[in-house]
């Protein structure tokens, strides 16, 4: 799952016994990384923007 991204889910599935990944875009290629995922679904705009200003 992407860091940050709804932690209380990652707590939960860890918790019920699932393994639970977390990774981080980095380096060159974050910001094709980000521009493809809000390109899959424009929602995720919403979550950036909250993200950059805080809620």
């Amino acid at each position: 799952m992407l860091y940050g991204v709804r932690p209380g889910l990652q707590r939960e599935l860890v918790a019920d016994g699932h393994p639970v990944r977390i990774y981080v875009p980095y380096g060159d290629a974050w910001y094709p990384y980000l521009t493809r995922r809000l390109a899959e679904r424009p929602a995720n705009l919403w979550f950036f923007l909250r993200a950059l200003f805080g809620r």
